[in-house]
């Protein structure tokens, strides 16, 4: 349940972020040790989650201020929510989320064995789980609700649901912003697979960069030093969650109408360990 903050009315909470209007007629985007998998809010949360992906946005919102502006305006936040609120521009949010792909993994490679493509973009034959891309796609989705699943739609679709000059400004920002992140953290030993990107547009039209952005719980990071095409790679990200709900330890049938179990302490506190790491890896800074 989202917590009560002083001189802010709570209008939206998501899987993870709690939106508070003020005043001021902006936004207190309260980011929650909540995580979520297989379109499952889990229990318990992750200690220091909210602060990690906080502390990581604006690390990458610095990185890409060239590129692109962002939502923020203040770090200024109430004590209740101090380290991981931010207080954010009220955009015209774009129903479309906004993926990356570099390499081949999640639902992508499961597009692409299915049919040789991903959102419409054909692949070469004999890429495994794992490959590099011959170049980076725009592999956009819709959005979904808690408890709904994304969907994997062609660039035509965001066409249809935005128009061609945005849809052309969103994919070409997404991979602008791609390729800097991803040169970025391969200079720090890590390998950006992929990443999902939200944008909203200010009453000017300008296109701004909303959300959360390049953090684990939006991207695939994994160890560059071993990587190996071929089989899932080790991660900094989710994927370990992921993979503990789906094997037999968990004892969940992902295809029962039944809630995933809760995490257990040595899965929460590795799953910590994770993003701790990611965010010092490539930020160079002690959390």
């Amino acid at each position: 349940m989202p917590i009560d903050v002083p001189d802010a009315q709570h209008v939206h909470s998501g899987k993870v972020r709690d939106l508070y209007s003020l005043e001021s007629g902006d936004l207190l985007m309260v980011v929650s040790d909540r995580i979520s998998a297989y379109d499952h809010l889990l229990t318990p949360g992750i200690p220091d989650k909210g602060e990690i992906l906080t502390r990581m946005s604006l690390w990458w919102f610095e990185q890409l201020a060239d590129l692109v502006p962002n939502h923020v305006v203040s770090t200024q936040v109430p004590d209740q929510v101090r380290g991981r609120a931010l207080v954010c521009e009220r955009l015209d949010m774009f129903p479309v989320e906004c993926v990356a792909r570099g390499y081949l993994a999640g639902s992508g490679l499961l597009d692409y064995e299915a049919t040789g493509e991903i959102c419409g973009v054909p692949l070469p034959d004999g890429l495994v789980d794992g490959s590099r891309l011959p170049e980076p796609i725009f592999t956009p989705a819709t959005k979904a609700d808690i408890g709904e699943h994304d969907e994997n739609v062609d660039f035509g679709a965001v066409v249809r649901t935005v128009g061609q000059e945005t849809a052309e400004e969103l994919r070409d920002l997404t991979l602008a912003i791609y390729a800097r992140a991803e040169g970025i953290a391969r200079g720090r030993g890590i390998i950006l697979a992929d990443t999902k990107l939200e944008f909203g547009a200010r009453p000017d039209g300008t296109i701004v960069l909303a959300d959360e952005v390049l953090t684990p719980d939006s991207s695939r990071f994994w160890p560059a030093d071993t990587w190996r095409p071929g089989h899932a790679q080790h991660s900094y990200d989710k994927q370990f969650v992921r993979d503990w709900l789906i094997s037999a330890d968990s004892g969940w049938d992902r295809s029962a109408d039944l809630p995933p179990p809760p995490l257990p302490d040595h899965i929460v506190e590795k799953t910590r360990e994770r993003y701790v790491q990611a965010y010092e890896q490539l930020t160079g800074e002690r959390f």
